[in-house]
């Protein structure tokens, strides 16, 4: 269901490191307030080495030295180190609070998007890369903020300070701990490429892994029925010992990268050991000064350690917030028209008319699926769509509904082209009612409205009184607070239909189709869907494709595609009595149901 709370996405800027900075003005407030807490935390760790200094050169290492200005020292040591937790604590606390917010509003964004891309979109997109988008990605989006951006802002203020107070105190020391800057870069430019291009490897095979997972559980049904437990397994290793071999590739790369820092950072303490052992031995600086610069350059190298375990983080996020952004950027391919609208349901009084004129479609330019269909169907008649699979029936539902937009000619609603319809007026106008019925975890009442608030439970009632659903519904224990399971899984298929037909009384469309809708039902659940079916298709126009030629018996007018292409029209008698296309299917279909006589 759509969220209120969604907004219009922000566009996508080439930059993924500039678009998570979109999102983040809005909390420039509470940013300030961090870099200032990071910068009174920072600073209380540079003083810490200072005061160090001063308690060696001034008070231990001098004659008859004092005890009351070492132990003042010690206090003002442990406030500054209480100040700085406190200051850290508060951070941490303030950037984890922002980012949170960051990434729902970048969930929001993302869900409200993929629910207003076209039909074609999810027939030629991986649902398992779209969960991953919405569930995965926009939570390593996070750890950009609550790791990684504190850790910049922190570490790289601390870097500053650091080596500011290192000049301040002996600046040829200081500039000899500078040395070890380059090679920072030259390290962290020899391993970014190549552990982008690993953290792209792993997230695609995520993608891949889950794609998979989910693909199987909503098929688990036919997974058992067939005994392909072990064949799925199969494939389900195929999948994931690739996406482990990622994960390993991808740890061994980081310890390597990280591993490397470490090892320059000892060796840039062994050698302020013994370049400052020697400056203290020539009586250049006291032992203080030297203590305080070991101190420092292990400080130093604190946040670029720090910053390295960090860039996998950063990757990771930057990799997740393009693959975000690349479905932000995706423009759904049906637009609705600007304004004024020729048509708004909720104003103008409709008749039902619909006119298919000169349709033809194709997914493919190459390979036609309707060509040159023409249908005029009358306010409030009956129409029934016949046809053997592939024939094209869908399709042409599918087009009346706009989930696609016709190749050529055009289909108009009492003379409206449905592309100059909105598509939110368009479904209130059309409603589809599918053979397989979505149903959430929720109550049947729920289910019923869909979750709108502005549908009481008279009018849930009343729907289901028409339909037939309100027999069976008083039979549960709860009635219509009875909680259905994933998919309604713990309804039959017949009384998952009548709700169907109960949300489409609640909708009150003007065009009623039904898609194959009695296609799975027994005998008894096919009497008691039709009797809704009746109540439903009052003062409607309704169209319908039936599997079983006999739901169309009554039908005002059939028309029978082969090839998609319409080859006969007319009434069921009619059509028999043409002894055509139609007759011939009535005729294998009855063949078929025939019983079979024992040797």
């Amino acid at each position: 269901m759509p969220n209120q709370d969604s907004k219009t996405p922000r566009v996508p800027t080439h930059s993924p490191i500039k678009g998570l900075l979109v999102y983040a003005i809005p909390y420039t407030r509470l940013f300030a307030g961090v870099i200032a807490l990071v910068i009174l935390y920072n600073l209380t760790q540079v003083i810490q080495p200072y005061l160090v200094k001063v308690a060696i050169d001034r008070y231990l290492l001098v004659k008859n030295s004092v005890l009351s200005p070492l132990i003042q020292i010690g206090f003002l040591y442990l406030a500054i180190t209480l100040v700085g937790l406190l200051a850290n604590l508060y951070q941490t606390r303030v950037i984890a609070s922002a980012g949170q917010q960051i990434v729902r509003q970048i969930r929001i964004d993302l869900f409200s998007h993929i629910e207003s891309l076209s039909m074609d979109y999810f027939e030629t997109h991986d649902t398992g890369r779209l969960i991953t988008n919405v569930a995965s990605d926009t939570t390593r989006i996070s750890q950009f903020f609550t790791q990684f951006l504190l850790s910049v802002i922190r570490d790289g203020l601390t870097i500053i300070l650091v080596m500011g107070a290192m000049l301040l105190l002996n600046w040829r020391l200081g500039l000899l701990s500078a040395l070890v800057i380059p090679l920072i870069v030259l390290i962290s430019a020899i391993f970014r490429p190549r552990l982008h291009k690993i953290y792209n490897t792993t997230r695609s095979r995520q993608s891949r892994l889950i794609g998979f997972i989910a693909e199987n559980l909503s098929g688990m049904r036919i997974i058992q029925i067939f005994h392909q437990e072990k064949k799925q397994l199969d494939a389900f290793n195929q999948l994931n010992l690739p996406y482990q071999n990622a994960n390993v590739n991808e740890f061994r790369w980081d310890v390597l990268f990280n591993r490397s820092f470490d090892l320059l950072g000892n060796l840039a303490v062994a050698f302020m050991a013994w370049a400052g052992g020697l400056a203290v031995f020539h009586h250049s600086i006291k032992i203080g000064v030297l203590y305080a610069f070991i101190s420092y350059i292990q400080q130093f190298f604190e946040p670029i350690n720090s910053l390295t375990q960090n860039w996998n983080t950063l990757q990771s996020s930057m990799i997740s917030f393009e693959r975000v952004s690349s479905v932000l950027a995706t423009s759904p391919t049906l637009k609705d028209p600007d304004p004024p609208y020729p048509l708004n349901p909720s104003s103008v009084p409709l008749l039902g008319q619909v006119d298919f004129d000169h349709v033809s479609f194709a997914y493919k330019p190459e390979a036609p699926i309707l060509q040159d269909i023409s249908m005029h169907i009358a306010p409030g008649q009956f129409i029934g769509i016949a046809g053997e699979t592939g024939a094209g029936k869908s399709t042409l539902i599918s087009l009346l509904a706009r989930f696609y937009d016709v190749s050529e000619g055009a289909i108009r609603i009492d003379g409206i082209d449905i592309r100059q319809i909105r598509q939110d007026d368009l479904h209130k106008i059309v409603a589809v009612v599918q053979q397989d019925v979505n149903l959430y975890s929720g109550t049947i009442a729920d289910n019923i409205r869909l979750f709108r608030d502005d549908i009481s439970l008279e009018q849930i009632e009343e729907a289901c009184r028409i339909t037939g659903a309100d027999i069976f519904i008083r039979r549960l224990r709860q009635g219509y607070d009875t909680w259905l399971t994933p998919h309604g899984a713990n309804l039959s298929t017949g009384q998952r239909q009548l709700l169907a037909f109960a949300r489409t009384i609640l909708l009150d469309p003007k065009i009623l189709v039904l898609d194959e809708a009695t296609a799975n039902l027994d005998a008894v659940s096919e009497m008691a869907v039709q009797k809704g079916l009746m109540e439903v298709a009052k003062n409607r126009t309704t169209i319908v494709i039936a599997h079983r030629l006999s739901t169309l018996r009554y039908a005002d007018r059939i028309f029978v595609l082969d090839q998609g292409r319409i080859v006969e029209s007319g009434t069921h008698d009619e059509l028999l009595a043409h002894n055509g296309y139609y007759a011939h299917m009535i005729h294998k279909s009855a063949w078929m149901l025939e019983p079979t006589g024992s040797a």
